[in-house]
């Protein structure tokens, strides 16, 4: 713990004095004046520009329309719209916001800053340099890819960034304002996707120090599974959460999210590869071993328990095993993504049913359940079957690093995300008022509603 609350606050004194320096940064401490610092000259690769084209609309499958149909399912009929308009609402902040400055922070290089050196500063945040995206051009590309136009890169990345606040959204369905969720959004990007996603996979301290993560169990799944626990215990359980029966209005949408997230997560996957290889080959094939095995793991549990399968249950398990399998996906054999995928499911039963039950907090649709409960085992489980034959950067892999990782992951998340929701409860305000939660907010925000559907 005391190298964690180091750690955390080493980490907010170098990221927010970085955005101070990097605002006033007039130059790029480059030798070519025509790059930028995390730029080289674009050198294309025909193939894995065309397979990240495709991946990048994959991923964007997987929000608009996938995640929106997937809760918009498991909502109450009075609530369906502004959920699924939660979706989009989420996504267009993010893209503004990744545009103006999310980009550049999540990976550009660090620029020098008083008694901190630019390799001092990188370690915590990138930089503004690329603000507004300037400096991107046809001919740049991002020295993480030197084979893919920077605009994709950007766009790729985009899609990740994307989804992550969007998942948040299920802890405090059917009781936020929109207005309260776009302003969280905008802040939550900066303030703790951008660090998290540039500690991780933007030459942070946490990819230096050997962090694994593939496609974004800690920087997409964990983070977003804390935020939304967060949350929903800020909010407070919706109004009749416990005493009266919440059913879900209708499953077949959320099985049609369900199946759009899954093949959307091929993109997520193999797509991190960030070329057509044998490394995006294994990822594919991981995501849909892991994804069955969770999915039927989840399913033997809740007949354990209920006697019955249900619909829900088995997307959910299905879901689980997608999370699990994130982080490891090119970097383990099959052998361990299925098992990986057979351990999601009864550890994001627990998580989503009998630990949530027992601590009396309404995490709406389960992001906490099954992606921050399945981010955290898959992210572990990561370290244990990570093999350098599969992929040379599993080189020693171990649990003690992906714990560490994880730590400063669910601090970082779970402080931010408190304080940013202080902010908000006291400017666009967060919950809708009793009356409104009561007739539903579809028609009361949106002046919108589901008729005999």
């Amino acid at each position: 713990m005391t190298r964690l609350r180091i750690g955390l606050s080493a980490a907010s004194a170098l990221i927010f004095s970085a955005f101070v320096a990097n605002a006033a940064s007039a130059a790029p401490a480059v030798p070519d004046p025509a790059l930028l610092a995390h730029q080289t000259t674009l050198v294309l690769d025909g193939a894995a520009t065309s397979w990240i084209l495709t991946a990048t609309a994959l991923v964007l499958l997987m929000t608009l329309p996938g995640l929106a149909l997937f809760y918009g399912g498991m909502v109450r009929r009075k609530n369906v719209i502004a959920t699924i308009t939660q979706s989009l609402g989420v996504a267009s902040v993010v893209t503004l916001t990744w545009f103006i400055a999310g980009y550049g922070l999540s990976f550009g290089v660090g620029q020098p800053f008083g008694a901190y050196s630019g390799d001092e500063v990188q370690a915590y945040i990138g930089s503004f340099q690329a603000l507004f995206l300037s400096g991107v051009t046809p001919t740049t590309a991002h020295s993480l890819a030197p084979g893919l136009p920077e605009y994709l890169w950007i766009a790729y990345q985009l899609t990740f960034a994307i989804i992550t606040p969007a998942l948040i959204a299920g802890a405090f369905a059917e009781r936020i304002k929109y207005s309260g969720l776009l302003l969280f959004t905008g802040l939550w990007t900066l303030l703790v996707y951008a660090p998290i996603c540039h500690w991780v996979w933007g030459g942070g301290f946490l990819g230096a120090a050997g962090v694994l993560d593939f496609a974004g169990g800690a920087v997409v799944h964990v983070n977003a599974g804390v935020a939304g626990l967060v949350c929903a215990i800020f909010l407070g359980a919706r109004k009749g959460y416990g005493k009266e029966t919440i059913v879900a209005h209708n499953p077949v949408l959320t099985m049609i999210g369900a199946s759009l997230l899954l093949v959307g997560w091929i993109g997520f996957n193999a797509g991190s590869a960030w070329t057509a290889d044998s490394i995006a080959s294994v990822a594919i094939l991981n995501t849909i071993l892991a994804a069955m095995a969770g999915s039927l793991t989840w399913k033997i549990v809740e007949v354990m328990e209920k006697r019955k399968p249900s619909l829900i249950g088995v997307l959910s398990g299905l879901i689980a095993g997608l999370v699990a399998i994130t982080p490891a996906a090119g970097l383990v054999d099959p052998k361990g993504a299925v098992i990986i995928g057979l351990a999601s499911g009864p550890v994001c039963y627990a998580a989503s049913v009998w630990i949530k039950k027992l601590l009396r907090y309404d995490d709406s649709l389960d992001p906490f359940g099954i992606h921050g409960a399945g981010g955290i085992l898959g992210a572990l489980l990561t370290g244990v079957f990570a093999s350098a034959a599969v992929n040379g950067v599993a080189e020693g892999a171990t649990i003690a690093k992906q714990a560490w990782g994880l730590g400063i992951t669910i601090g970082w998340s779970a402080v931010v995300t408190f304080l940013i929701l202080i902010v908000c409860k006291f400017t666009t305000g967060l919950r809708v008022t009793a009356s409104q939660e009561a007739d539903g907010l579809d028609g009361h925000l949106h002046g919108e509603v589901m008729e005999g559907v």
